[in-house]
């Protein structure tokens, strides 16, 4: 979930977006390499998956141990309200996740495509005997074949566990016999259709076909099958407490079909703070929005346009109304009355000649929303 609004039942709570969070890539990882940056993420198996530690609903310390096969939340000590969002979304994916892709993955593919069907996936998790968490899924369509961005389409989930008083997003909409178990099925929308099977009763380990669960949300009307699966992550979503979760493997197997031809996109190891820029490189930006009435997402897009290499980028607007930034992901944004900054990360302040980078935030506003005028620096 990097860059997702996450609510519960009788309360909205807003993220970003799920998640939903966020990328850099610092290669591939060896067992027992430990990340604790908010964001930090890196790959096993080859680059087959990606894992990410993803703390963007709090600022307290989340540190998770990767091994070849997964994860587990090392440190972790959690408080937030149970009637809004989780503080995380640590979790081991496959395919694409805000332009950060794993090695040879079939994604984005059609629903519409046969090799969906034939798509299978299974994960083995360990749980500890306290803590507010859930254990879930997730997995994100789009109607376009995106590699980047908050998707706009359809997020299932499926929470394989939870524990204590959360609670997914909208109300419940029925039952749904799928994987050989029992799921209460919720519904929400918040942006996107968020669609939610929850485990009666919970268990430790899953292995099904997305497109099982896929198909049913097409046939309550909150899919379609002209959309495009985009990624496929396993994970926890803490409120309370959290350390001691874990991902102890996950697979995606695809049966040996051939990746789409749209190349894997991954960012720089980390480093301790972004070098100024001493490139001479020169910047333009691009501003899409999601809108949704009281709230909305944005994608912002900065493209070195001069003939050398940005090493530093600094975006700057201001709104025109009362919008309010809740959360961002792939830039440190900050906001001050109507004005905001957004300065790069310690991951994606190079960017080549011709090259670009994307950065996106969720807020909330009342009245009108116009797209501001940016620049980039």
């Amino acid at each position: 979930m990097r860059g997702r609004v996450r609510a519960v039942i009788g309360v909205a709570g807003l993220l970003a977006a799920t998640g939903v969070a966020v990328v850099l890539t610092a290669g591939a990882a060896q067992a027992d390499t430990q990340i604790c940056e908010k964001y930090g993420s890196t790959t096993i198996q080859g680059g087959r998956y990606v894992v990410q530690n993803n703390v963007w609903g709090t600022d307290q310390p989340q540190c998770i141990n990767v091994t070849s096969t997964g994860f587990s939340i090392s440190q972790a000590n959690h408080n937030v309200p149970t009637n809004g969002a989780p503080a995380s979304y640590p979790s081991v994916y496959y395919g694409c996740h805000y332009a950060n892709c794993s090695s040879g993955s079939i994604l984005p593919l059609r629903a519409s495509d046969s090799r969906f069907a034939g798509i299978q996936t299974s994960v083995g998790m360990s749980f500890p005997g306290s803590g507010q968490w859930d254990a879930a899924y997730d997995i994100w369509f789009d109607p376009t074949p995106r590699t980047d961005g908050q998707n706009t389409g359809a997020e299932i989930m499926v929470w394989v566990n939870h524990a204590g008083a959360p609670q997914p997003v909208g109300s419940r909409v029925g039952t749904a016999n799928i994987a050989g178990g029992t799921w209460d099925v919720w519904e929400g929308n918040i942006g996107w259709n968020v669609v939610s099977y929850v485990r009666n009763p919970g268990t430790s380990s899953v292995s099904f076909a997305p497109a099982s669960f896929f198909n049913d949300a097409v046939s309550r009307g909150y899919a379609q099958t002209s959309w495009y699966l985009t990624s496929i992550q396993a994970g926890f979503e803490p409120w309370t407490g959290g350390q001691g979760l874990a991902v102890n493997n996950f697979t995606v197997d695809t049966g040996g079909q051939p990746p789409v031809s749209t190349p894997p996109v991954s960012s720089p190891p980390v480093s301790s703070s972004p070098p100024p820029n001493q490139g001479g490189g020169k910047c333009d930006v691009t501003y899409t929005k999601n809108d949704w009435g009281s709230g909305f997402t944005a994608d912002v897009k900065v493209t070195n346009t001069g003939g050398s290499a940005l090493s530093a980028w600094t975006v700057n607007w201001t709104f025109s109304g009362n919008q309010k930034i809740a959360n961002s992901w792939n830039a440190d944004v900050t906001q001050s009355g109507a004005s905001v900054t957004a300065k790069n990360m310690s991951y994606n302040g190079t960017i080549p000649p011709g090259g670009s980078t994307t950065f996106g935030f969720q807020a909330a506003y009342t009245g009108s929303n116009p797209v501001p005028s940016a620049t980039c620096s």
